[in-house]
């Protein structure tokens, strides 16, 4: 290529990794030689996707504009579905977008690229359980959450005039696996049901009238995570009133109940599927090397055999070391790829050669947020070795500044103080609970 042509790095999907990608290089390069693409106009941090479902936060205040970010970050901001990857031409194709009301937002689009980041995330996997794709809710988008938060409060409004009128009738909420995503949604669930008898439903009870199960096929929850921290977790829901039942194989999605492998039933008015993701059907379509959840089987410089790709975060699977192990489809994993990235992509801009070192990955721990005043983690002792637990009002401090070391990826430390004092101010005259 030649030097006197921009060379062209497209990132596909604007979540955690791909958007701190796209503002590192943008600073550094200019919008001419960096794009994002992504079929949403805002972004929020899909570690917070539990919390918009259960109303405690408000997407249109949190959400962070993509057209504004490229506008500050300097890289240009395409909004559209991928439709498909021509890997001769190097070309993508984006779907035409289309106003609620069927009128044209975007026509189709066709945008050439030199390297392709992939960075298009996970969804749910159903494992072809009956009925899950029917009548269970994930939680993959804003769009999957803001829906739950609409059938929760339809639930609810309904739930309270029945009990007006002197019915008795419990709404049960069923969640599908016990990991991060199905333990923080059961302890927001509950805290958000207590808010908002608050604001006009004074015939509710939600400790006598709301029943949250949360159902997870291993003998534990959070089963990637240590035993203790497991265990206190457990202890943390089961004292907020959430059920908690283990080694539950979920064999079928009925439109009321649930309906295990040993044939047990479960009511479930709402049922949201939390277990297990895979990979877009996008990437089988490259005709590259995927593995059983889809995921596209990159070096361990993040590569795919195409020499023009890249791929990193939920949608990559990358070796993780010697023993054969692969990189956990976690928030920290695609952060530090994205870290990882940045020199590569930047010699690539530049048309230097670089062989550039493997991608390392520094595990530092996890941590669970139950509830707006109680957590629990592991930290990984950086210069000790050990592991160290934390849990309670640290735990879920630490898993705050989470979210802002995110913001400061991509907004920088000014803006990011700035965002924060100002959501912490909003906060005091804002309901707890968004309602409408």
């Amino acid at each position: 290529m030649s030097k006197d042509r921009a060379h062209k790095v497209v990132i596909a999907g604007g979540g955690a990794g791909g958007l701190e990608l796209a503002a590192k290089l943008g600073r550094k390069f200019g919008p001419a030689h960096v794009y994002l693409v992504d079929k949403a106009s805002d972004h929020i941090w899909k570690p917070s996707l539990h919390e918009v479902a259960a109303g405690t936060l408000d997407i249109h205040r949190e959400g962070l504009s993509y057209f504004m970010l490229a506008k500050d970050c300097g890289f240009t901001f395409l909004c559209g579905e991928i439709d498909g990857i021509d890997r001769l031409n190097k070309t993508i194709s984006l779907k035409a977008m289309f106003m609620p009301q069927g009128e044209p937002v975007f026509p189709a689009r066709h945008l050439a690229y030199d390297t392709l980041v992939l960075a298009i995330g996970s969804k749910s996997n159903f494992f072809g359980t009956p009925g899950a794709a029917e009548f269970a809710i994930a939680l993959d988008s804003t769009q999957q959450a803001e829906r739950f938060r609409l059938k929760l409060l339809h639930q609810m409004a309904i739930l309270n005039q029945q009990n007006a009128a002197g019915a008795e009738r419990k709404l049960t909420i069923a969640i599908v696996g016990g990991g991060a995503t199905g333990v923080e949604l059961a302890a927001e669930l509950l805290e958000a049901c207590r808010d908002a008898v608050f604001y006009g439903w004074e015939h509710l009870n939600v400790d006598r009238d709301v029943r949250i199960t949360l159902l997870e096929g291993s003998d534990r929850i959070l089963s990637a995570l240590p035993p203790r921290l497991s265990a206190s977790a457990r202890k943390l829901l089961e004292e907020k009133g959430v059920v908690v039942n283990t080694s539950v194989r979920v064999a079928q999605v009925l439109p009321d109940a649930l309906v295990d492998a040993d044939g047990n039933h479960y009511a479930a008015d709402l049922c949201v599927w939390a277990a297990g993701i895979e990979a877009p059907a996008l990437l089988s379509q490259l005709e590259l090397p995927v593995n059983r959840m889809g995921q596209l089987v990159v070096d361990a410089r993040l590569r795919a055999p195409d020499e023009s790709i890249y791929a990193m975060g939920d949608c990559a699977q990358a070796p993780w070391n010697e023993d054969g192990r692969h990189l956990p489809a976690r928030a920290q994993v695609a952060h530090q790829q994205a870290d990882y990235l940045l020199p590569q992509l930047a010699a690539r801009i530049r048309q230097v050669h670089t062989h550039g070192k493997p991608f390392v990955f520094r595990d530092y721990g996890s941590l669970v947020s139950i509830g707006h005043s109680r957590g629990v983690g592991s930290l990984m002792g950086v210069l000790s070795g050990k592991s160290w637990f934390v849990e309670g009002l640290l735990a879920r401090t630490m898993y705050m500044s989470l979210h802002l070391m995110h913001h400061w990826s991509v907004l920088g430390p000014l803006r990011t103080v700035t965002v924060a004092l100002g959501r912490l101010l909003l906060k005091r005259g804002a309901p707890r609970v968004k309602l409408h």
